[in-house]
């Protein structure tokens, strides 16, 4: 009982730490959802496209599959966390 004990408490302390981390950005996962698909991200995609951006510039948010994944898992989280409450 005593490594349950140590087993759950280890894991409610790394849960609590990452909700706090994924709280905190939300706001984040709010703009990218804003963006993805908008005027925005079409203009930044064809600025891409025509060599306008710095070479040096990353370019993951223009990828389409690296906002879309991440807005996914992010839905699919959430919709873990529900099944808790």
């Amino acid at each position: 009982m005593e490594q349950r004990l140590e087993r759950a408490a280890a894991a409610v302390m790394t849960l609590s730490a990452a909700l706090d981390r994924y709280e905190e950005i939300q706001g984040d996962i709010s703009a990218l959802n804003e963006y993805y698909g908008s005027k925005e991200w079409k203009q930044d995609y064809a600025d891409d496209e025509a060599g306008q951006l710095p070479p040096d510039l990353k370019r993951g948010v223009l990828s389409e599959d690296a906002i879309w994944n991440v807005l996914t898992d992010s839905h699919e989280l959430n919709e873990r966390l529900h099944m808790f409450t």
